[in-house]
Formats: structure tokens, sequence, C-alpha cells
């Protein structure tokens, strides 16, 4: 593996830098009880991550799934420090969305999500666990940098 960062396009979805440990979803997860905002941890029976924590996070998810009261336990876990420091999907998803905006404009926590096309998310989803990524996105761009070195 190569000791330079690499360094991938993304289009921009909500503003803002995040980063840390990537953590890739085997199966989309609605937060509207799929996630337990105050305890920081994915409950929803069966899913491949159940137990895991997002907290601070780059979380990979292709798809969101479930309901638009999602928005309100992403905003949550988000204030409290239990939700992920960015996320990086496949296709736009308004609710999850809502949720980073909320966050932003009523706590001032900056979560950015950056979508990217199915090419590029082949080869973020081989990354190794726990690789340390950098999403930056702002109203034109969005990049995700992986730290090979991290």
């Amino acid at each position: 593996m190569s000791a330079e960062p690499t360094s991938y396009r993304a289009t921009p979805v909500v503003a803002g830098t995040g980063q840390g440990r990537a953590l890739l979803l085997g199966a989309p997860l609605s937060f509207w009880g799929g996630y337990d905002a105050q305890a920081g941890r994915i409950v929803e029976p069966g899913h491949p991550q159940q137990g895991m924590s997002l907290a601070g996070r780059v979380l990979l998810m292709a798809h969101a799934k479930g309901s638009s009261s999602s928005s309100s336990v992403l905003a949550e876990a988000i204030r409290q420090r239990t939700g992920p420091a960015a996320i990086v999907m496949c296709s736009r998803d308004l609710i999850i969305g809502v949720g980073c905006i909320v966050a932003s404009e009523l706590y001032g926590r900056h979560v950015p999500i950056a979508a990217v096309d199915e090419a590029t998310w082949l080869a973020l989803s081989r990354l190794p666990d726990g690789l340390r990524l950098r999403v930056e996105v702002d109203d034109e761009r969005g990049s995700i940098v992986s730290d090979h070195r991290a």
C-alpha cells in the first residue's frame, strides 16, 4: 500500500470538514430505531455493525433507509458528540442531509456529507477498516483523503 495520501473526488451534499477512522457499514442504517443517540451505538437488530459506535468516525454508508425521523436522531447524536465526524454515501439522501444541517444550524456542530460515484465507492469500500480519512466539502467540490501512514 502506498505511503502517500490518496485523494478521491466527491460531490458536495453538506459543507464542512471532518476526519476520523473509517467505518464501512455492511447494510443501510435507519437512525430512527437503529441508532441510540445517547449511547452512541447501532442498535438495529441483525445489523452487521450492531453494537458499534459511530462517534468520531467517518461513516461510509452507501444508502440510508428508514423514517424521516432519522434526521432528528442524527442531529441529536451530533449534538451529543455520539454521531459521525463525516458521512460518505453513494447517493444523496435528503433526510441524512437535514440531520447534519440542523446540527450545524442549531448546535454549531458541522458534519460534512459527500456523495461519490460507484467507482469511488468501490475503492473506498476496499480501504482497511479504521483507516483515517478526512472529508472536505464546500459549496462547489468535495474530497476524501485517505492517509495510509495513519
